[in-house]
């Protein structure tokens, strides 16, 4: 549509004290080339959209955004008294109201002062579908599992996925001209992720994602916006941005990231021969500068003065490359977060380690039967809603069963959560990993946090920060059973492919739970599919 506008922040900038967030940050957003945000945890990716939004006052810098946005946090607030009905309705009424705006100004038309006013609202109107809203917000609601939930029930009582789900649907009924949505795909099941993403490249206007999903980011943006800093860029030329889609992002990160490593390397190595020429060469000038022992003190004088300026100008040719050098260094590539710790104990057991026979939790989870072996490995798959979590708890001994014979033989059980949450969040994370473990392994050693982040307090980390530290803590004990709920939510893309590895090599028992379609579609073990229980006299 000709009147859609790019998404435009220049030069802006964002610190917290003294702890600098983003620094001169440069983004352009273009109608129908949806732009994937990616980057480590606590780079700056929901600050960023939040400055856009206005959430946020920004340092310095400037942002241009579309008339129109529409935006989905991590975490949602609505009116306090407002209803599922209630958001639904207010995200149609703009459109309903342009709609019968329409109808007047068609009776009007004879007035050449209402043509301009009609063709311009009659475009708004056809970019929004303001025809089909109704039927729009409908199907949103049961593609995104809504369609269940009475439109009377308070937005309060929601689930956090409930709320995400919820405002995805009155995004997808307005459809607006720019859409920013930070991590929309972690409360969706696959049926709600292709519907969200059907919409997005359906749509003509600005799409600016922040994610980790990595088949999402595949299929959906075909520019990629890398926050981490490198020397390089994505892009070969210091740049943050790559336009050939998130696999190519992928493959050109790793190139990146060798040219810098290799350019280090390199002008380090001439910076030390510089200087020890530098040294050898300042010497060669002591020694020329000595006085003559011989008789012919004249010529043995000019010979050495002639000695003395060549080598005077060797001096200054080094100090002078060696000055350009120091002041255009390439700055050293920081230390990758790494994770190449086994996940789990070593396992000598033998035999079954979980033995589950007609296991139900009223409203929550079914599972007829589940065996588990010593040394396996088994993802749990399911919708939104069947258990996968509840499960896990079950195992884990931190939820009891209604029915069923559920036996689990580990000598240790580890389970991480979805939400995690620490007693005192005035400790860093080396306190809180030294306290729980008391491990000869160090925090560090795990790779699992960056060395900045050790010293900090950890209710300033991020979500996905804080659960790295719970499963580092997990991970430092050596457990028999390792129950992952969900491990590659907030987590960067590297380390999620990091995780996956190891969990490919790890040689104790391991239950995961998730709906990552990339790890899915990789997984080579054990798989168990679980159904949505039966839910008698429960409302949704």
């Amino acid at each position: 549509m000709s009147f859609l506008s790019p998404l435009i922040a220049h030069d802006v900038s964002k610190a917290y004290g003294d702890r600098i967030v983003l620094d001169g940050l440069e983004l352009v957003a273009n109608p129908g080339q949806p732009v994937g945000l990616v980057g480590e945890n606590g780079v700056g990716k929901s600050t960023l959209l939040r400055l856009l939004v206005g959430g946020e006052e920004r340092d310095s810098g400037s942002v241009s955004l579309p008339p129109e946005v529409g935006y989905v946090a991590q975490d949602l607030t609505f009116e306090d008294d407002a209803t599922l009905g209630d958001v639904l309705s207010g995200a149609l009424e703009p459109l309903h109201r342009t709609v019968r705006r329409l109808e007047h100004l068609a009776h009007r038309l004879d007035d050449p002062a209402v043509a301009d006013d009609y063709a311009e609202t009659l475009a708004w109107a056809t970019y929004h579908g303001a025809w089909d809203a109704d039927r729009r917000a409908e199907r949103a609601g049961h593609r995104l599992g809504l369609a269940a939930i009475d439109p009377t029930r308070p937005v309060r009582e929601l689930s956090g996925g409930e709320r995400t789900r919820l405002a995805l649907a009155a995004l997808v009924a307005r459809q607006p001209e720019c859409v920013i949505l930070d991590e929309p795909t972690n409360h969706l099941d696959d049926d709600a992720i292709e519907f969200l993403e059907s919409f997005l490249l359906d749509l003509p206007g600005v799409v600016l994602v922040a994610s980790h999903d990595r088949v999402f980011l595949d299929r959906v943006c075909s520019v990629i916006v890398d926050l981490d800093s490198s020397h390089f860029g994505v892009d070969g030329e210091g740049g943050n941005r790559f336009g050939g889609g998130f696999t190519g992002y992928l493959e050109h990160k790793v190139a990146a990231r060798r040219r810098w490593e290799e350019a280090f390397a390199a002008q380090q190595g001439e910076l030390n021969t510089l200087r020890q020429a530098a040294r050898t060469t300042a010497r060669q000038v002591g020694h020329a500068s000595r006085p003559p022992r011989d008789n012919d003190k004249y010529i043995v004088h000019a010979k050495a003065q002639l000695t003395q300026a060549a080598v005077s100008r060797r001096v200054r040719n080094v100090e002078r490359r060696l000055d350009v050098l120091e002041r255009d260094q390439v700055r050293k590539p920081p230390r990758e977060i790494s994770f190449r710790k086994p996940l789990s104990g070593s396992t000598t057991a033998r035999g079954s380690v979980v033995f589950v026979r007609g296991l139900r939790v009223s409203g929550r989870v079914e599972v007829e039967r589940l065996d588990l072996s010593a040394g396996q490995h088994l993802l749990v798959t399911g919708a939104n809603g069947s258990g996968k979590s509840s499960l896990l708890h079950v195992l884990a001994g931190h939820l009891e069963a209604d029915a069923g014979t559920i036996m689990v033989s580990a000598r240790k059980v580890g389970l991480l959560s979805q939400d995690v949450s620490f007693s005192d969040p005035s400790r860093t994370p080396q306190q809180e990993y030294d306290a729980a473990t008391g491990s000869p392994v160090s925090l560090r050693e795990l790779g699992l946090l960056h060395p900045r982040e050790l010293a900090r307090p950890i209710g300033v980390l991020s979500v996905g920060q804080q659960r790295r530290l719970a499963l580092a803590i997990l991970v430092a004990g050596g457990v028999d059973l390792l129950l992952l709920d969900e491990p590659t939510n907030h987590i960067s893309l590297t380390l999620a492919g990091e995780l996956e590895s190891a969990l490919e090599r790890s040689t104790g028992t391991v239950v995961v739970a998730s709906h990552d379609r990339w790890l899915r579609s990789r997984w080579p073990d054990q798989v168990l599919q679980v159904e949505r229980p039966f839910r008698s006299g429960l409302p949704g």
